[in-house]
């Protein structure tokens, strides 16, 4: 997903972790061992497969061999903590992204569907949403869903730093959602978010010192029946708006 990737003639500062250099072709994988039937990719799924089942809390290297059979230090060949494993996690969960565009789209048609199929990976595995984000992306997949933000910018004015920071933006609005709305269908047991939540708060709150939240509760809006996706949808076309007005500025040339 986004992030920044600066081409630069220094050394990085920081090594990656073995696991990703794996998944990229760049480092040998290991064959040795008496568990030559394990591979990265089985135990990536096996630890998304317990994830999904008994969420992030239920996962735990030892968990994951024995989802596989395997004894918990032969997975050490692999992946060398749970946080890279956590990470290869996210991005096969993520999956490759949408696509290029389509001829006839232009950039917020693009972006559109970018932040719908992001959502969608993270209704799939709602697991994920509860890994923290420690580095910018570095697997295949998340690489890819960045590259395909910036290629629907692609041909705007925007530059190459407003079109990363607008693909960042629409990150977070997405994972922001996705997380509140988990939160919130966790805690509905029933599927309603508190009704009657507008008359509560008319009980408690004192219009003279609340006059704008009065004006809110009257008009019913805080007990309407808009769901979380109306909500999505609201959220993502305003963003859409905000940027643009950098990408159709007039008589500025396509960056």
């Amino acid at each position: 997903m986004p992030g920044s990737a600066i081409r630069s003639n220094e050394a990085p500062t920081f090594a990656l972790p073995p696991a990703v250099e794996m998944l990229w072709g760049v480092r040998e994988r290991s064959s040795r061992g008496p568990r030559r039937g394990l591979s990265l990719e089985r135990i990536v799924a096996a630890a998304i497969d317990v994830a999904q089942a008994e969420g992030i809390g239920g996962l735990s290297m030892g968990r994951v061999a024995a989802e596989l059979g395997a004894a918990t230090m032969s997975l050490y060949r692999y992946v060398s903590a749970k946080d890279e494993l956590l990470m290869l996690m996210v991005d096969t969960a993520m999956g490759p992204p949408p696509g290029p565009r389509l001829s006839d789209d232009g950039w917020r048609a693009g972006l559109s569907r970018w932040a719908q199929g992001a959502r969608a990976s993270y209704q799939r595995h709602p697991w994920s949403l509860r890994v923290p984000i420690t580095t910018p992306p570095l697997g295949p997949n998340m690489v890819a869903w960045m590259d395909d933000g910036l290629r629907c910018l692609a041909g705007t004015p925007l530059s190459e730093q407003e079109k990363l920071s607008s693909v960042l933006l629409l990150s977070g609005f997405v994972r922001n959602e996705a997380t509140l709305s988990l939160d919130l269908r966790t805690a509905a047991s029933d599927g309603h978010i508190m009704p009657g939540y507008g008359a509560m708060l008319g009980r408690l709150i004192n219009p003279a010192t609340f006059p704008s939240l009065q004006r809110a509760i009257d008009s019913g809006s805080l007990d309407d029946d808009d769901d979380m996706d109306s909500e999505f949808d609201f959220g993502l076309a305003r963003l859409l708006d905000g940027i643009a007005v950098l990408a159709e500025r007039p008589d500025v040339p396509p960056g």
